[in-house]
């Protein structure tokens, strides 16, 4: 039998996870109560459902725009879905807004994920990385790891989809894009992003 769940359990595990009411009332329900454990099934269970859906072409979406207080720095977004229904939901244009916020909040993103990161600019830090004093004569099998997670750490800096999120630091935006994915039931991708920097590569 299950057990009767309040709606502020309910709704404190939809503002966690993004899923849907009934899906959280049936996590908490199997869980018996216990929200972390609902977290983690429904995780599980939204990261298999949004993989389902990766791989389909979507083209429909909106540019969006954030111009952060003092308008000294902001960024234009472009973010796609399937279709323009979902384009005009309210969650899909507060995933926009949120992730604007994201990439004016992280100074060092710079790409949308790792895969756009160009092979020179990985070059670059693997020779700075590998350059470092602290590792420079070590032996070559704990260098090369050494380096590995190193040249990982730092290019997930650049990496947009792989910031924790602003407004939840337990996911990060590739978890925050799928959540989405499996509430709104379609593809959700960051296509590009330009940020605009107040007097950048101005010469003075």
């Amino acid at each position: 039998m299950y057990m009767q769940i309040s709606a502020k359990h309910v709704k404190e595990l939809r503002n966690k996870t993004g899923a849907g009411m009934m899906d959280c009332k049936k996590a908490l329900q199997a869980s018996s109560g216990n929200i972390e454990t609902a977290i983690e099934n429904l995780r599980k269970q939204g990261l298999a459902s949004a993989n389902k859906k990766m791989n389909r072409i979507a083209t429909e979406g909106l540019i969006e725009s954030y111009i952060h207080s003092g308008s000294r720095i902001g960024v234009i977004l472009e973010i796609n879905c399937e279709t323009d229904f979902v384009a005009r939901r309210e969650e899909f244009q507060t995933l926009a807004k949120n992730i604007a916020m994201q990439i004016v909040a992280s100074p060092s993103v710079e790409y949308v994920d790792l895969k756009a990161i160009p092979d020179n600019v990985v070059e670059i830090e693997t020779r700075i990385i590998s350059g470092k004093d602290d590792i420079i004569n070590k032996v070559d099998e704990i260098k090369e790891k050494i380096i590995n997670n190193r040249l990982e750490k730092q290019l997930k800096e650049l990496s947009l989809l792989d910031q924790p999120f602003i407004r939840n630091t337990d996911i990060t935006i590739a978890e925050l894009v799928k959540q989405n994915i499996v509430l709104l039931g379609e593809n959700i991708k960051i296509r590009r992003f330009k940020k605009f920097i107040l007097g950048e590569n101005l010469d003075l």
